[in-house]
């Protein structure tokens, strides 16, 4: 509620004893007669108002307010302010208006005021509504014009007047714009404008948002009239280009494709009066089918300009979404593949090298290379139809299986299932655990690290829905264009190619794992022993996604000194130790000097693992981790977006929407690296900052990411200009390191 401290508080309060500002200055008001209105506040008992703090406004079109008469004031001296005049018990305060022929009959009044409680607590500037009915007009009423320039202000603008007309139109009168498909590759456009009335040039925009495979190219509209000594739309005095009677527009496209297809087209416009009042901007749409083209009509104005801009990008989901619709099945397969093979070098692919690796040397001295390469083909494949059936189910109905993968209670399970893994491994289970129990696990673990193709499948399954669910623009476009066309084979044969694009490194490093696996020997046991520490770091990268920071350094660093002791860091080498043993105690010691760092950072609130004494740093820099990091607004639903956007726009603001879940690699990744860059946080400094923390899930969170945007999951990062207009073509998804993501930023909210 509340509110600000003006003097020093007259003995004890409590909040809840305050009344809330409507029911401290309840207000009221009637019509008195055609040209005034009356106002009334009744002001409660031990509170007051501030006479110069009252001021009445309204959005009613062809209804103007004059200045209100208020009565006599008393004199409060303030301890901060002086003597303020102010108002007790009841204020009635006379407001003259003027009303134009065709205004509305009632008129919605809004009446700014603050006031104060005598126990000295003041309530901020507050806004009240209220709708009064008015007489019908029965004679002529002139606008209320400016003693300087002859000029009024309705709807928060300032226009001028120029003629002794009275007749106010309806805007469907004064503006008739007509939308018509000319061919494949153009539309015409006709506004019919009414004696009377003109349109600004520079308010007419025209846009496609919901069309990603058809854009406005570069269009000329005609040759404007110059209203001189006028008052220009944001306020300003000067020379205005406007069109009067009709405006005669073809506007050409650039189509992606050549089949038939429907577009929705936003036109906005604003115009005025000659009699001094300007309406509203104004926003018409219009569903339109465009024909079939031709490659060659296509090719002929592939190189237009898109409106507004020399050097419009189209965003890398829209170019792969592209690539699907225009190339062939050949060209598809081998670019995704291409693509998936950068994939296998991202954080999210990462974890499946130690359990593929796991599972091979699990097998123990019996492993040869064919049976490696027989095992990772196995392993890979699973994963690839995973990503491919669960790629095809989330373009066709939007129903991202991995996001589901993505609950604590799995993540957890799984984790654990790394972890006994890893204990078998490093044979603990003869020591720990009872026969019974034992036995089962011992069966268990045979089966899917020592060779069954079936449990090798089943791993390649679960780390396909669990492990990796990062969202990459390749995954993102092949997604996007599976929903668009419901064309499931072509999309399906893209994410197939495009998963073993990111299992061909893990088939290599599996192979060579079986051929450069020793035979027999302690050897061995050291080897697995390797694989049990890389299992057990898996596990605490799936628990990464659900658990805070710090008890992720916390365990990593125990992790970390304990590998350290078992490699010797702590033990005496001989004198005719081998350069082998002498490199196993260096890398021991390596490892817990850094995991004793990690246990520092954690106890120091830490975050970052590559970093772990970041967070000692910046405490102990006067508070330097706040200047480092985006603070970002949490929002839910499509209407908390829409309403964060419209008041971004109205205070000239740009915007950046992120997608964030808990379980998201690159939307991790993005945090610590490039939201925390200086030249990234700069170059956002007057932009509105939201997020929308999708890890829920849930309908509401499908609503805005898939129902909205037409998104597959996160990260991605949506961008909004100062107009409110959402920048599709600057779309990201994926990571993006900083000095990238910095340009990125200067070109979307320019």
């Amino acid at each position: 509620m509340l509110l600000g401290l003006t003097g020093q508080t007259q003995g004890a309060w409590q909040e809840e004893d305050l009344l809330m500002p409507d029911q401290a200055f309840h207000i009221s008001g009637r019509a008195n007669n055609d040209d005034q209105l009356i106002v009334e506040w009744r002001v409660a008992d031990g509170y007051y108002m501030y006479r110069d703090k009252i001021h009445f406004e309204t959005d009613s079109i062809g209804i103007e307010l004059g200045q209100p008469t208020l009565p006599e004031a008393k004199i409060k001296h303030d301890e901060f302010f002086g003597d303020v005049a102010i108002y007790r018990n009841k204020v009635t305060a006379a407001l003259p208006l003027k009303r134009i022929k065709g205004s509305t009959d009632t008129v919605l009044l809004k009446a700014r005021s603050q006031g104060c409680a005598d126990q000295g607590i003041c309530f901020p500037p507050h806004v009240q509504e209220i709708r009064l009915a008015l007489a019908p007009i029965q004679a002529q009423a002139e606008p209320l014009d400016s003693p300087q320039t002859g000029q009024n202000i309705l709807s928060g603008e300032i226009f001028s007047n120029d003629s002794d007309e009275d007749e106010l139109l309806d805007p469907e009168e004064a503006y008739i714009l007509a939308a018509s498909v000319e061919d494949g590759t153009h539309l015409r456009l006709n506004w019919r404008i009414a004696e009377g009335t003109y349109l600004y040039q520079d308010k007419i925009q025209l846009s496609l948002p919901e069309n990603p495979d058809v854009i406005i190219g570069s269009y000329q509209l005609p040759e404007p009239e110059i209203k001189e000594d006028s008052i220009r739309p944001d306020g300003t005095i000067g020379d205005v280009p406007v069109y009067h009677d009709a405006i005669d527009l073809s506007v050409p496209l650039v189509r992606s494709g050549t089949d038939p297809q429907t577009i929705e087209l936003e036109a906005k416009y604003q115009g005025c009066a000659e009699i001094g009042v300007c309406y509203p901007p104004i926003t018409k749409q219009f569903t339109l089918s465009l024909p079939g083209i031709s490659q060659a009509e296509a090719s002929e104005i592939t190189n237009s300009t898109p409106s507004g801009s020399n050097d419009e990008p189209i965003s890398e989901l829209d170019q792969i979404a592209n690539t699907l619709k225009g190339g062939s099945t050949l060209l598809i397969i081998g670019a995704f593949f291409l693509l998936g093979l950068g994939l296998a070098f991202t954080p999210c692919i990462f974890p499946m090298i130690p359990i593929l690796s796991g599972i091979i040397a699990g097998h123990g001295d019996k492993i040869t290379t064919q049976k490696a390469f027989t095992l990772s083909l196995v392993y890979v494949l699973a994963m690839a139809l995973t990503y491919t059936g669960a790629g095809v189910l989330a373009g066709l109905f939007g129903e991202n299986l991995q996001a589901y993968f993505q609950n604590p209670w799995i993540l957890s399970t799984f984790a654990l299932i790394f972890v006994l893994l890893a204990f078998s491994m490093f044979g603990f289970y003869d020591l720990q655990l009872p026969s019974s129990l034992q036995s089962r696990l011992t069966e268990v673990s045979n089966k899917q690290e020592g060779g069954s193709l079936a449990g090798v499948a089943v791993m390649g399954f679960l780390s396909a829905l669990i492990v990796g669910p990062c969202v990459a623009p390749p995954l993102a476009g092949a997604l996007i264009y599976i929903g668009q066309t419901g064309d499931a084979m072509l999309g399906g044969l893209a994410l197939f190619a495009l998963s073993m694009g990111m299992g061909a490194p893990l088939i290599a490093i599996g192979t060579s794992a079986g051929k450069f696996l020793p035979r027999a020997g302690s050897w061995m046991d050291a080897v697995k022993a390797v694989f049990g520490v890389a299992l057990l770091g898996v596990a605490i990268i799936m628990l990464e996604r659900i658990i805070p920071p710090d008890i992720a350094m916390l365990l990593w660093g125990i992790l970390l000194i304990s590998s350290a002791i078992y490699m010797g860091a702590l033990r005496h080498l001989e004198i005719e130790a081998s350069g082998w043993q002498k490199l196993w105690k260096g890398l021991g010691v390596v490892f817990l000097v850094y995991g004793s760092l990690m246990l520092v950072g954690a106890a120091a609130g830490g975050k970052d693992t590559l970093q772990p004494l970041r967070g000692i740093a910046f405490s102990g820099g006067g508070g330097g981790a706040a200047h480092n990091e985006l603070a970002f607004s949490r929002i839910k639903s499509v209407e908390d977006l829409n309403r964060e956007v419209a008041a971004a726009s109205a205070q000239g603001q740009s915007v950046m929407l992120d997608f964030y879940a808990d379980w998201c690699v690159s939307c991790k990744e993005m945090e610590k690296y490039t939201f925390s860059d200086p030249g990234v946080i700069k170059a956002l400094e007057n932009t509105r900052l939201l997020q929308a923390d999708v890890t829920a899930n849930d309908d509401i969170d499908q609503a805005l990411l898939q129902g909205h945007f037409g998104l597959p999951g996160p990260p991605a990062i949506i961008f909004y200009g100062a107009d409110g207009q959402e920048r599709k073509n600057y779309r990201v998804v994926g990571f993006v390191p900083a000095d990238e993501f910095t340009e990125h930023i200067n070109r979307a909210i320019r």
